[in-house]
C-alpha cells in the first residue's frame, strides 16, 4: 500500500510540475488564464475499521481550475485589438453563419479579405445587430453575427439643403448691386463657399455673394442683396427676384419703393435685419434657387438629376458692428465616401468612418458571462466552450451590469505571475523528490524483508 502512496504523491508532484510548466509557456499568450492544481487525498474506511488508526491511501487530482482574475492592459496602435476591462468574454463562430460559440479574453482581431472581424484562428468575431443610431436592437446569443467593415458608405445623397449662419458686418461700405460682377471683387462685400453634390455625388463649390446696397439701411431696417454660383457660374433665386428698399418719406419711415435684385440678368434673395441686428426674414420669404440642370442654371454635368435645386436657409444671422465671420455651414448632400477610421468604444459600438464625412454604426460587440467560469471546457487557443458545470452563457451589453468595459487598441496580457509560478515550480520539484524518496525507502525496506533467512 505504501508503494502506491507514494506513487500517488509522484503522479500528484507530476501533475503540478505540467500545470506549472503550462503556466509558464503561456506567460505571452494574450487573454491566457493561469491554471491551478487542487489536490485532495484519498481515504477509505468501513463500519468495522478502526478510523482512529485509518492510514490515508495517497494523493488524487480533484480539478485543474482555471483563475480569471484580470490580467494587465498592453497598448497597441491598431484600433481592432480589444481588451475587457471587467468581466465577460467575447464571443466567436468557426462559421459565419455557425452557432457553435467559443468564448475568449484574447482580443486580438482583424479584417480578413471578406472584411469580416476575426481572430488570429479565423474565428469571426459576433456582434449584436444596430439601428442608424447605434442602438442593440436584439441582445441574444441566438441573433448575433459577425461583422463586416465596408469600404464604401452608401450611394450618393445630392445636396437639397443648405444652412448658413453668419455675421454680417453693419460698418460695411454700401455698394450698388446692380454692378454685382463675381469676377471683381470691389463689387461685393463678402462671400462664403459650400461643397455640395450632385445625384451622382459628384463635388461643387456652391458660393454665397453678399452685398450692401446704397440706402439699405433706413430707420428699423436693413437691407443685404445675396447672389448665388455654383462653379463660378450663375445660380438664379426661383421665381421673381428680392428687392430692397431705396427710398424713405422725409420723416424717415420707408414709402414702399424697392428696388429688384437683378445685377446683369442676376436674381438674387434680399436679407432683413432690424435696428439692433437681429435678422427678421427675407425676400422671397423662402429662398430656393432655379434648377441646376439643363432646363434651369445648367451647372450640372450630364447623367445627373437635373432637377436638383437649393434652398438656402439662414439659421439666425446677425449684423453686428464686427467682422463678417460665417460661424455655421451645412449641407445635407454626401459623396461616396472611403473608410478612414474605425473606432470600438467602451460600451462596444463599432462606428466605422469615411471620407465624407459621415460615421455609421456597424455592430455592438457581444459580450457573455457564465455562473461558473471555472466550469467552462478548454478548446485550446485560449478559448472555452460552455459546459454542464459553467451554466449556459449570459449575453448582454459591454459597460452595463456585470459585464466590464471594451477598451480598444489594447490587449489582455496573460494574467501569469511568473515569479510566483517559479516559486510553485521548486515546491513541486521538492514535492516529487519527497515522494520519490519515499518510494525509494519502500523498495529498501522490501529488500531488507526479502533477505531475512
Amino acid at each position: 500500500m505504501s508503494f502506491n502512496i507514494a506513487l500517488s504523491g509522484i503522479a500528484a508532484a507530476q501533475k503540478d510540475l505540467n500545470t506549472t510548466a503550462n503556466n509558464i509557456a503561456n506567460v505571452n499568450s494574450i487573454g491566457f488564464k493561469e491554471s491551478r492544481t487542487e489536490f485532495a487525498d484519498v481515504y477509505a474506511n468501513s463500519i468495522f475499521s478502526n478510523s482512529k488508526t485509518a492510514v490515508g491511501g495517497g494523493v488524487t487530482t480533484s480539478q485543474v481550475a482555471q483563475q480569471f482574475h484580470q490580467g494587465s492592459m498592453q497598448f497597441t496602435n491598431n484600433a481592432l485589438d480589444m481588451a475587457i476591462n471587467g468581466g465577460g468574454f467575447f464571443v466567436t463562430s468557426s462559421d459565419i453563419n455557425g452557432q457553435d460559440q467559443s468564448f475568449t479574453r484574447a482580443g486580438a482581431f482583424k479584417v480578413d479579405s471578406s472584411n469580416y472581424l476575426v481572430d488570429s484562428q479565423g474565428n469571426y468575431l459576433q456582434t449584436f445587430p444596430v439601428d442608424k443610431d447605434g442602438n442593440s436592437t436584439s441582445v441574444s446569443l441566438t441573433t448575433t453575427k459577425p461583422v463586416a467593415i465596408p469600404d464604401t458608405a452608401g450611394s450618393p445623397q445630392m445636396t437639397g439643403d443648405i444652412s448658413i449662419q453668419m455675421n454680417l458686418n453693419a460698418g460695411d461700405s454700401t455698394l450698388d448691386p446692380a454692378l454685382f460682377d463675381p469676377n471683381d471683387r470691389d463689387t461685393y462685400n463678402n462671400s462664403t463657399a459650400v461643397t455640395m453634390y450632385d445625384s451622382l455625388g459628384e463635388p461643387h463649390i456652391m458660393t454665397t455673394y453678399f452685398v450692401r446696397p446704397p440706402n439699405g439701411a433706413y430707420t428699423g431696417e436693413s437691407n443685404w442683396v445675396a447672389y448665388y454660383a455654383v462653379d463660378g457660374k450663375q445660380v438664379d433665386v426661383d421665381g421673381a427676384a428680392g428687392s430692397y428698399q431705396t427710398d424713405t418719406d422725409a420723416d424717415g419711415t420707408p414709402d414702399g419703393t424697392g428696388t429688384a435684385v437683378t445685377a446683369g440678368g442676376w436674381k438674387g434673395a434680399v436679407l432683413k435685419f432690424n435696428d439692433i441686428g437681429a435678422y427678421t426674414g427675407s425676400d422671397p420669404a423662402t429662398i430656393k434657387t432655379e434648377s441646376l440642370g439643363v432646363a434651369g442654371a445648367n451647372v450640372l454635368g450630364p447623367g445627373t438629376d437635373g432637377t436638383q435645386t437649393l434652398t438656402i436657409a439662414f439659421n439666425n444671422p446677425t449684423q453686428y458692428a464686427s467682422t463678417f465671420e460665417v460661424t455655421e455651414l451645412n449641407q445635407d448632400g454626401t459623396t461616396v465616401g472611403r473608410l478612414t477610421n474605425v473606432e470600438v468604444g467602451a460600451d462596444g459600438l463599432v462606428n466605422a468612418s469615411y471620407s465624407n464625412g459621415t460615421t455609421v454604426a456597424l455592430a455592438r460587440v457581444a459580450l457573455a458571462r457564465f455562473a461558473n467560469e471555472q466550469g467552462l471546457t478548454q478548446v485550446g487557443n485560449t478559448s472555452w466552450k460552455a459546459s454542464q458545470d459553467s451554466g449556459q452563457a449570459l449575453a448582454g451589453e459591454a459597460n452595463s451590469g456585470t459585464f466590464g468595459s471594451i477598451r480598444s487598441s489594447a490587449l489582455e496580457q496573460s494574467n501569469v505571475d511568473l515569479t510566483t509560478e517559479l516559486v510553485d515550480l521548486i515546491s513541486a520539484q521538492r514535492n516529487f523528490q519527497a515522494n520519490s524518496r519515499t518510494l525509494e525507502v519502500n523498495n529498501t525496506l522490501q529488500q531488507t524483508i526479502l533477505q531475512i533467512r
